[in-house]
């Protein structure tokens, strides 16, 4: 079988930094086009590469995602001469991106998490009962599971690690990405007004584009 992930590229002349962008479920590399993510890029005339790649659920479910992308996407990417390279997604994308780098210490250079999907209620659950993130001490087995070992890599991430959080108030996991975004300094994170869905995630987008610290 070929695990290769299907990707669509915008690509800039003399770009310095890469976004490899995972997506949400059931979500395709063509929908960030469509919703102008691409095109933002280039108006801004950033010197920034964006790579959107294409996961289905039975891949991820599989635990063959992660893999792949570290394999053909983030280790070839490192020999191409970019100063930055961040991982970033949507809702399933964040969730994954924040799961690899917890996995992964120093893959990539920087997140960018619009409306993170905050994982399972069988996770957030059992972190509630044990008194929340902070007194939360994983009990045995619970770290064979990576939503688990996100929620660990977010008791202590690593300080200045360039990360943008963003998420809709109305977002029906809102609660979930709060706690998700509390765990950033406060300058890196947004909350708009909006649900899941594209208007939110185009509004964060732009924020995160126009932020001092991209390709600047």
């Amino acid at each position: 079988m070929n695990l290769v992930p299907r990707t669509l590229r915008h690509t800039t002349p003399n770009a310095r930094e890469l976004l490899v962008l995972l997506p949400g479920a059931y979500m395709t590399p063509e929908d960030f086009v469509a919703a102008g993510f691409f095109a933002a890029v280039a108006q801004r005339q950033l010197p920034l590469d964006v790579t959107a790649v294409a996961f289905d659920l039975e891949t991820i479910s599989a635990g063959q995602a992660l893999p792949a992308l570290q394999q053909d996407i983030l280790e070839p990417a490192r020999g191409q001469g970019y100063r930055r390279i961040r991982l970033g997604g949507i809702s399933l994308g964040g969730l994954l991106s924040l799961c690899h780098v917890a996995d992964h210490p120093g893959c990539v250079d920087g997140l960018c998490l619009l409306a993170p999907y905050p994982g399972s209620r069988l996770t957030t659950n059992a972190i509630d009962r044990a008194g929340g993130l902070e007194a939360w001490m994983p009990e045995a087995g619970q770290l064979d599971d990576p939503e688990f070992r996100m929620w660990r890599w977010l008791q202590q991430p690593p300080a200045e690690f360039p990360v943008f959080v963003g998420y809709g108030r109305e977002d029906r996991f809102a609660a979930g990405m709060r706690r998700i975004a509390e765990r950033f300094p406060e300058t890196d994170r947004l909350a708009v007004a909006g649900g899941h869905d594209w208007p939110a995630w185009q509004l964060l987008w732009e924020h995160f584009l126009d932020r001092d610290d991209l390709c600047r």
